[in-house]
């Protein structure tokens, strides 16, 4: 059995405890990270409902405008609005199947194409 002196105990627990304060250093930089992200899709969902309002105050204003327009130009102004991925940013260079396939079905019963 080998003895281990007090000294040497001593780093071993130094080490440790660096090991542990280092992922502890990385744990807070994720929480951070997922925090500040959270806090800006908060901002960007506000700004999301209040043009959805903007938009659904001149379709009733408005007797031409219509459900299908709303959704066309929320879709055009870079959002999705399928379920999937309802009120985030789309790649403006890239469609989304589901919010076209909603586009097209919404198109169909209401007449519109």
């Amino acid at each position: 059995m080998k003895i281990v002196d007090p000294y040497s105990k001593l780093e071993q627990l130094e080490q440790q405890l660096e090991k542990m304060l280092k992922s502890v250093q990385s744990l807070k930089g994720e929480v951070l990270e997922t925090l500040k992200e959270n806090t800006e899709l908060k901002v960007e969902n506000q700004l999301l409902r209040e043009k959805l309002d903007k938009l659904t105050a001149k379709e009733h204003g408005s007797k031409n405008q219509n459900g299908m327009t709303v959704l066309k130009q929320i879709y055009q102004s870079g959002y999705h609005i399928c379920n999937m991925y309802y009120g985030t940013h789309r790649d403006p260079s890239a469609d989304c199947m589901f919010c076209l396939d909603i586009l097209d079905n919404f198109g169909k019963k209401s007449g519109h194409k």
